[in-house]
Order: structure tokens, then sequence, then C-alpha cells
């Protein structure tokens, strides 16, 4: 379901969505429905231009091979260190984590959330699903969350904040200064209030 967010909350910014591999579409899509001006980065010129970024679900550990690879994965420590907006879902937020459980021989973040995430915490493909969320911070309508191949956030930081967890206890919404993580993809369902709030930490920064 289609959930209403303030269609101009974008207006007159320009943010960024790693496309190096996941779901940027979706993200750039949505970000379009409100307002803003948003743009594809798979360079380190095009990330200079923006002034917030969204890192899209995938897999993490192609994207941290790719990051590197296009030599992206300093810059976007760098920018993310000077406190540059990001919003990292799925496998955005593993990126965005401190420290990450299950990860491949050699896997990388780029850091700056202060949480520590399990990879692939609900198993596989097929163990995907769906459920309701209730998050304050957003209203009183529940968020209807999709989790595919997602990550858990197993503890998190004095710092963070658990915007969403499960019964079971574990986060899968945070927020911490101008970083934003969900482990679920608010983008599939067009559920847009986490990027119309993303776009509110852009202003805010800009």
């Amino acid at each position: 379901m289609v959930t209403a967010a303030t269609s101009g909350a974008g207006q007159g910014l320009t943010v960024g969505v790693l496309a190096l591999q996941g779901d940027f579409r979706e993200h750039l899509a949505s970000l379009r429905a409100l307002g803003a001006d948003a743009r594809p980065v798979r360079r380190a010129e095009e990330l200079a231009a923006v002034q917030g970024l969204v890192i899209p679900g995938g897999e993490s550990s192609v994207m941290d091979k790719l990051s590197r690879a296009f030599g992206l994965a300093e810059p976007l420590r760098e920018r993310i260190a000077s406190g540059m907006p990001v919003y990292g879902t799925c496998a955005g937020l593993i990126m965005l984590a401190d420290h990450i459980i299950d990860g491949i021989e050699g896997q990388q973040t780029l850091g700056g959330l202060d949480v520590t995430v399990r990879r692939n915490a609900f198993g596989n493909q097929n163990d995907s699903f769906e459920t309701d969320l209730s998050i304050p911070v957003l209203g009183e309508q529940p968020v209807h969350a999709v989790f595919i191949r997602a990550p858990a956030i197993e503890s998190t930081g004095p710092a963070v904040t658990v915007l969403a967890a499960l019964p079971d206890g574990r986060g899968v919404a945070v927020e911490q200064g101008s970083l934003l993580g969900t482990a679920f993809h608010p983008e599939v369902t067009g559920e847009r209030r986490f990027h119309e709030r993303f776009l509110q930490l852009v202003r805010a920064a800009a």
C-alpha cells in the first residue's frame, strides 16, 4: 500500500542513490516523487555533486567490492565522516554499520553507524517475509515492511536511536545523527515516509 508523504519534501535538494548494484532505480523513483533532484552515483565526481546519499538493498559483499573497484569507498567514508546524510536499506544498512557478523571473508563496510549488524539474519530468499511495524516518529499509521534476505541489528551504541524492532527485540530501523538505516525495503511497497525523513536530514544539514 502506498502511504502519503509530503510531495515537495525534496524540493531544491540534490541527492544521490549509489547505483553500483541493487534496487537503486526504485529509490530514485521514490525520491523524485518527493520532489528531489535524485541522481545515480557511480563515480567520485558524482558523489561530490550531491547533498545526501541513499545506499540501496542488494548484495552487500558485491557492493563493497564494487565501491572499492570504482574508487568510491574512501570518498564515501570521508563524506559520511564529514556529516553527509545517508540512508541505507538492507544491504545499505550493512554498508553503514561499524560492525558486521557473518560477512564473507574480507568484507568491509563504510561505517559511521554505531551498530553491529548480522548479515542474512533471517535466512535465504525463501525466508523473506512481510510485517507491519509501529514506528511512532513516522506517525500513527504502521509501516508495512518487506524483509528480503534481510540483516538484523544485534546491538547499538549509545548515540543510536532504535526506531523500530521486531517482537524478539532485534532492531530493524535506526537513526544516528544524519544517518538512517532500515533492514527492510520501503521502496518496494511505495512507502515513502523514510525517504521523506532522509530528505529532512538532508535539508537540516544543508
